[in-house]
């Protein structure tokens, strides 16, 4: 398993999930980087999630493709943004892009489930008497955008979401497209969406309607936030 190099200890050899079986899915990174996993990549990207064996990394996992979160909307929030009940939850986004707030619902089980684990062992961790939802495993304190973006880089690659050169082509940026694309896709109201998103102008959020056209076109999409 490796650890991130943002938490400054010397890298462990991780086991690969899917070592002998390599079957990489090719994806440009140019438009991996405005398009939404199709279903079979949300399920290997779920999968490998799945096997972390942090309890951390699978709440961040889980709660990226769950919430549509930008990095630094992550590892901003707090142990209070994210309140739990037995049957409901939410984020609390209160310094999002533009200084913007916003409530996502935790709709999925799972996602609460894994947040809900994660806050029974960062009791334990360095740091745990501070505020941040999210430490540095071995220095305490709130986790680095970096640490994250790594993380997901190692999530990708063992999803086998990779670019035409082999390095990892599935980042916070795809999570929130996918987020985003497949609350369309259940008719969710794209004026709803946009609000989940903290999208300023509704024009960002009609873009993610448009992604299986381009994709069956192959106009590269531009980049919604």
């Amino acid at each position: 398993m490796a650890h991130t190099a943002s938490e400054q200890r010397p890298p462990v050899p991780r086991n690969d999930i899917s070592a002998g079986q390599r079957n990489p899915t090719t994806i440009s990174r140019d438009y991996r980087d405005a398009q939404a996993l199709d279903a079979r990549e949300q399920k290997r990207f779920l999968r490998a999630v799945e096997v972390r064996r942090l309890a951390r990394d699978r709440a961040i996992g889980r709660l990226l493709f769950h919430s549509g979160l930008r990095v630094a909307e992550l590892v901003a929030l707090d142990v209070d943004d994210v309140p739990l009940s037995a049957r409901k939850g939410k984020v609390i986004v209160r310094n999002g892009k533009g200084e913007t707030s916003r409530e996502v619902p935790l709709l999925d089980v799972t996602v609460r489930e894994a947040v809900k684990e994660w806050k029974a062992e960062r009791s334990a961790w360095p740091g745990a008497g501070g505020p941040a939802l999210f430490l540095n495993r071995y220095r305490g304190g709130r986790l680095s955008a970096r640490a994250v973006d790594q993380l997901l880089d190692e999530l990708a690659t063992e999803a086998d979401l990779v670019d035409e050169t082999g390095a990892p082509a599935a980042s916070a940026h795809t999570l929130r497209h996918t987020f985003g694309t497949n609350l369309l896709r259940q008719g969710v109201d794209i004026v709803v969406v946009a609000e989940l998103l903290g999208h300023a102008r509704l024009d960002t959020t009609r873009r993610y309607t448009n992604l299986r056209e381009l994709h069956q076109t192959g106009e590269k999409p531009q980049a919604a936030c």
